[in-house]
């Protein structure tokens, strides 16, 4: 049996268990992995109904033009949308997201204008008013504004509230959402609350946001509203599709926490998820005192990590924004045993180069003149010698020695070491606080970059 068109492969996603990052928590944690959707995020759902709302309303006319502005995610969503029933798309974006999501929006048509981030809703240059803008100046356009069409909402009421309560046959206590537009939350929660209201709706908020204040106080407080990282939730507003009565309670998950969970995620549960993903992992480990052993814990993981390849799956991204705990030269020498470093003159026989490296079962040694790094002698090196030349035993290292290992500050991370490495050089040195030349080889490289 085939599928009349993509649009009907939303919804239906699965329920998957978290194992590894959860066995200390005192319950069962499962994630409803969105970017099972065509266009791989839970967006999917409330841009398609939103548009079929508007198409039952009159408010959008054959081959008219979709404006919204978008993170990203709904765009995709009303852009695959817009391809099978015939519409056109222009969706504003801000300078936060990632390219990648861009570059995707526009593979499927659509075109994209990016918005200065760091300016107020009501600046002419934010992506809300260039939006807005656009809507009245484009001929037959419909104007989305996903976070005030309750629309959005009412997709979540009517598909993913049910599929979560029927795939956990009504064992759910617990909803967590890194919210932003407050469609997930709202529609999800008011129909898990409905079917019990003894069920707990966590929202995850970012700091920078003012939507945590806002619950707590009732106070749309601007002084809580600052740039930050975190892609897809947080607000700088309260939109209207947010209803607080469904939300029992709001944390707030930092940039780095969300970064740092979203790759635990893939390395340790297989799911390449997005940014919120792992804030919303993390806003769970953060409310863990809450907790019993029969709460069943159902996150919403939003959208795929491939939205997110030029940014928290990149080391170097997150090695300049501080989010991966860096570790350096001085921190592999200081985790392993306090010994000597073995090294060699440049009038040592071969042989006994040999000898060394079998007694410390080593590889690469360094030759030293008067303290002055000169050479260095590896087994691969020897090895390649030996193999041309019968008589290299009874040589001295001077006659066979290689170029000297490069020498780098005490405190390189090791990121950087692994530039250093290659084929023919297979160690570094560094002398430490004291003075004392250290070595560090490629398989400690290794090892420290698999810990």
């Amino acid at each position: 049996m085939w599928l009349n068109n993509i649009l009907e492969t939303i919804g239906n996603t699965p329920l998957v268990k978290l194992n590894k990052l959860t066995k200390d928590l005192p319950c069962t944690v499962l994630a409803k992995v969105e970017y099972f959707n065509p266009g791989n995020s839970i967006k999917d759902r409330m841009a398609l109904k939103m548009l079929e709302v508007a198409e039952q309303e009159g408010r959008i006319k054959p081959g008219g033009t979709i404006i919204e502005g978008t993170s990203g995610n709904t765009g995709m969503g009303l852009a695959l949308a817009a391809c099978i029933k015939g519409y056109k798309c222009i969706f504003t974006t801000t300078d936060k997201q990632s390219k990648e999501k861009a570059d995707i929006l526009k593979a499927v048509g659509a075109e994209v204008i990016v918005c200065p981030t760091n300016v107020e809703p009501e600046d002419p240059r934010s992506y809300y008013s260039v939006s807005k803008r656009l809507a009245t100046e484009v001929p037959n356009s419909w104007y989305v504004n996903q976070y005030d069409n309750l629309a959005n909402r009412l997709a979540h009421y009517e598909q993913t509230g049910p599929e979560i309560w029927a795939q956990t046959e009504g064992k759910v206590t617990h909803l967590v959402v890194a919210t932003g537009t407050g469609g997930t939350i709202i529609g999800t929660g008011k129909y898990l609350k409905e079917k019990n209201p003894n069920i707990k709706v966590w929202a995850i908020d970012s700091y920078g946001s003012l939507l945590k204040k806002y619950f707590e106080t009732g106070i749309q407080d601007m002084n809580e509203v600052y740039p930050y990282i975190s892609e897809g939730f947080g607000e700088d507003f309260v939109p209207q599709n947010y209803d607080m009565q469904y939300i029992d309670e709001f944390t707030k998950v930092t940039d780095k926490d969300g970064a740092v969970m979203a790759r635990r995620l893939a390395k340790e549960e297989g799911m390449f998820c997005g940014y919120s993903a792992g804030s919303c992992l993390q806003g769970v480990f953060q409310l863990k005192e809450q907790l019993k052993p029969d709460d069943v814990v159902v996150c919403i993981f939003h959208d795929h990590g491939s939205r997110y390849v030029g940014k928290i799956y990149n080391d170097e991204w997150m090695l300049e924004r501080g989010f991966l705990e860096v570790k350096t030269f001085k921190d592999i020498i200081n985790s392993r045993r306090s010994q000597k470093l073995i090294h060699l003159s440049p009038e040592t026989p071969v042989l006994s180069a040999i000898e060394l490296m079998k007694k410390y079962d080593i590889e690469n040694i360094p030759v030293f003149d008067h303290g002055m790094n000169v050479g260095a002698i590896s087994a691969s090196g020897l090895f390649d010698q030996m193999l041309g030349n019968a008589d290299i035993k009874a040589m001295q290292v001077k006659d066979v020695m290689e170029k000297p290992y490069p020498e780098v500050g005490f405190e390189t991370p090791v990121e950087r070491l692994s530039a250093f490495i290659n084929k023919e050089n297979g160690a570094v040195l560094s002398k430490d606080e004291s003075g004392v030349y250290q070595i560090v080889t490629k398989y400690d490289i290794i090892q420290s970059l698999s810990k």
